[in-house]
This record gives C-alpha cells, structure tokens and sequence, in this order.
C-alpha cells in the first residue's frame, strides 16, 4: 500500500490519469517521484509547480512549501492546479 495520488483539471490533463499510488514517505518526494514518471513531459512539471496540494484533506499549501510534509501509506494527495472562472 503506498500514496494515492489524484490529479484534477489541468494537472489530470497533464498527467494523463486520473489517479496513481506511489511509495513516498514526504511530499518532496512523492513529487520527485510523479516526475521521474514522466521524463520531458514540461507541461505536467509546469502545472505541478503551480498546484496546491492537500493532504487527506489538509492543505500543504503549494508544492515547494509542503516538500518537508510527511506521508503514510494509505494517505491521499491531491493536486489542485490555480482554477479560474467566476
């Protein structure tokens, strides 16, 4: 059992899945891992640097200010890219 990991909007466009598990015990690496995963694929790495992520629930905030949060497996993170519309 690891992370899940599921993808909204444009980050789920970019990834080109709705959802994986990956075996992170941090969201640093958990988002090294995504990218390793797609290797020249810029514009899953472009939206990723501009999401927020929450962890079961909880925001980490945006990727480079939650790096040093800790996960469990079995946890759940979601990537929310900035959304627009009114």
């Amino acid at each position: 059992m690891g992370v899940e990991v599921r993808y909204w909007a444009a980050a789920k466009a970019a990834a080109g899945l709705d959802a994986e598990v990956v075996s992170a015990f941090s969201v640093g690496q958990l988002v090294d891992d995504v990218v390793r995963r797609r290797p020249g694929n810029h514009e899953f790495g472009r939206v990723l640097s501009m999401s927020s992520l929450l962890v079961n629930g909880v925001t980490t905030g945006p990727v480079t200010e939650g790096a040093s949060t800790p996960l469990s497996p079995g946890d759940v993170v979601d990537v929310l890219p900035p959304f627009a519309g009114g």
